[in-house]
C-alpha cells in the first residue's frame, strides 16, 4: 500500500497512457457531450462555462478567450494572470470554468478545447450586463424660470445595453410639448434624453422624473423639480358677505404665487389684522403655489361691519383683494315678527266680526223697547224715533 502511495502520481499517468492507447486502438476519439452555452451576467456576479468531454483519454482541455487568443486554463491549471479564474474538474468529464466578480472587460468569446489533431473545440459567449445609472453631473437639477418662458431638461445615463430614458410627471398629469408640427400635444410620458417646455405655465409647474431602463435590473430615476415664478393672483369667491350680529362669520380668498408668498389681511382703513379672540386665520395649501386664505370673526358686532382686503405680497409683485361685510336679520326672527302682525290682524278683523252682529243681528233692541222690552240700547234713540213717526202717519191714514 506505501509503495502504491508513493507511485500514486506515476500509477496514474500509466493508467491515462493505457487508456489513451486503448482509445486509440479502439478508434474512440474525444467528443463534447453537450454544447457550450452562452451566459449573459450582470456586472459583478460570478459566471460559469461547463464542458463535458467523453472518451478524453490522455487528451489535454483547455480554456482560451478567443477574441484575443489568450490561454486560461490547461486542465486544472490557470495559465493567466487572474486572480478571479479558476477551473474545477469532476475526475470524469466535467470542466468548468469559473469568473468571480465578472468586469465589462471579461465579455468575449470563451473556447473549450482539447488538443485532438486536428483539434476540437466549441465556444460560447460570455455577455455582461450593467444596471443603468443616471450620469448626475450630465443631468438637469432643480431649475427656475418665469411664467412664459422655457425650460430644457436633460438626464443622461449609462449601462449595458444603453439605457432608454422616459420622462414623467410625478404627480400623473401631462407634460406639454409646444412648437412641434403638431402644434400642442400632451402626453403622460415621453422618450429621449431632452424635454424642451416652452411658454411653460403654472400649471406645468412640479416634479419631472427622469426614469433610465435597460432591462437589468434595477431601473433608477432622478426627480427634477420645475419652479415657475409668477406674481400673485387673488381671487375673491364672496366679495359682498352678510351675516348677523352676535355670530361667526368666515371670509376667503383664494391666492396663486410662486415663489411662496406672504399673505395676510387688513381692514380696509389699512389696518392690520392680527389672530387672537376675535380674529383667525389659517391659509389651506390647495396646490404647489395656491394656497386657500380663510379670514374668521368671531361674534359680529356693528364695529366689526364694512371693508376687508386679503393681500398678497411675493418678490414678483403683489395683489389684493376686498370684501365687504354688512349686516343681515336672522330668517327665525322676522318669521316671529310676521307672525306676531298676522296675529293682529286677524285679532282686528275677528273684532270686526264680533260687531256686526251686535249691531245688526236678532231682535233690534229698538223693537224692544217700542213694545215695552226693555230700555233701548246705547245709540239707539235715531231709530226709535224713526219707527214711531211711521207708526203714529200709518194710524191716522186708516181713521180717515
Amino acid at each position: 500500500m506505501a509503495t502504491h502511495a508513493q507511485g500514486g502520481p506515476l500509477a496514474r499517468l500509466l493508467v491515462l497512457a493505457v487508456l489513451h492507447v486503448n482509445f486509440i486502438a479502439l478508434g474512440l476519439e474525444p467528443d463534447f457531450l453537450y454544447p457550450l452555452e452562452n451566459v449573459t451576467i450582470a456586472q459583478g456576479r460570478d459566471a460559469m462555462f461547463t464542458c463535458v468531454v467523453n472518451n478524453l483519454g490522455g487528451y489535454r482541455v483547455a480554456w482560451i478567450k478567443a477574441d484575443t487568443k489568450a490561454i486560461l486554463a490547461i486542465h486544472e491549471h490557470v495559465i493567466t494572470n487572474n486572480a478571479r479564474l479558476s477551473v474545477t474538474h469532476n475526475d470524469y468529464n466535467t470542466w468548468t470554468l469559473n469568473i468571480r466578480g465578472v468586469k465589462r472587460e471579461d465579455r468575449g468569446q470563451y473556447m473549450c478545447q482539447v488538443n485532438t489533431d486536428p483539434m476540437k473545440m466549441q465556444t460560447a459567449f460570455l455577455e455582461v450586463v450593467i444596471p443603468p445609472d443616471i450620469i448626475y453631473e450630465e443631468t438637469s437639477g432643480d431649475m427656475m424660470v418665469p411664467e412664459g418662458g422655457s425650460a430644457k431638461l436633460v438626464c443622461k445615463a449609462r449601462g449595458y445595453p444603453p439605457p432608454k430614458i422616459v420622462w414623467r410627471r410625478e404627480d400623473g398629469g401631462d407634460i406639454i410639448s409646444r412648437g412641434g408640427p403638431q402644434g400642442k400635444t400632451k402626453v403622460t410620458s415621453l422618450e429621449g434624453e431632452i424635454v424642451n417646455l416652452t411658454k411653460v405655465t403654472r400649471s406645468e409647474m412640479g416634479a419631472y422624473l427622469c426614469i433610465a431602463a435597460n432591462g437589468v435590473p434595477p431601473s433608477v430615476s432622478k426627480r427634477i423639480m420645475l419652479h415657475v415664478h409668477f406674481h400673485p393672483l387673488v381671487q375673491v369667491p364672496n366679495q359682498l358677505v352678510g351675516a348677523p350680529t352676535g355670530t361667526d362669520v368666515t371670509l376667503q380668498c383664494h391666492v396663486e404665487a410662486s415663489p411662496k408668498a406672504i399673505n395676510y389681511w387688513t381692514r380696509e382703513n389699512g389696518e392690520m389684522i392680527i389672530s387672537n379672540d376675535k380674529y383667525q386665520m389659517t391659509e389651506i395649501n390647495s396646490s404647489a403655489y395656491s394656497v386657500q386664505m380663510r379670514l374668521v370673526i368671531r361674534n359680529i358686532q356693528r364695529s366689526d361691519l364694512g371693508g376687508y382686503k386679503c393681500i398678497s405680497k411675493n418678490s414678483i409683485g403683489d395683489a389684493e383683494g376686498n370684501i365687504r361685510l354688512y349686516e343681515m336679520e336672522l330668517p327665525n326672527r322676522k318669521r316671529d315678527d310676521d307672525d306676531r302682525d298676522y296675529s293682529i290682524e286677524e285679532t282686528n278683523d275677528v273684532r270686526s266680526s264680533l260687531q256686526g252682529p251686535l249691531r245688526e243681528g236678532g231682535p233690534r233692541d229698538e223693537d224692544a223697547g217700542f213694545l215695552g222690552g226693555g230700555g233701548p240700547a246705547t245709540g239707539a234713540a235715531p231709530a226709535l224715533t224713526v219707527s214711531a213717526t211711521f207708526l203714529i202717519t200709518t194710524l191716522a191714514l186708516a181713521t180717515c
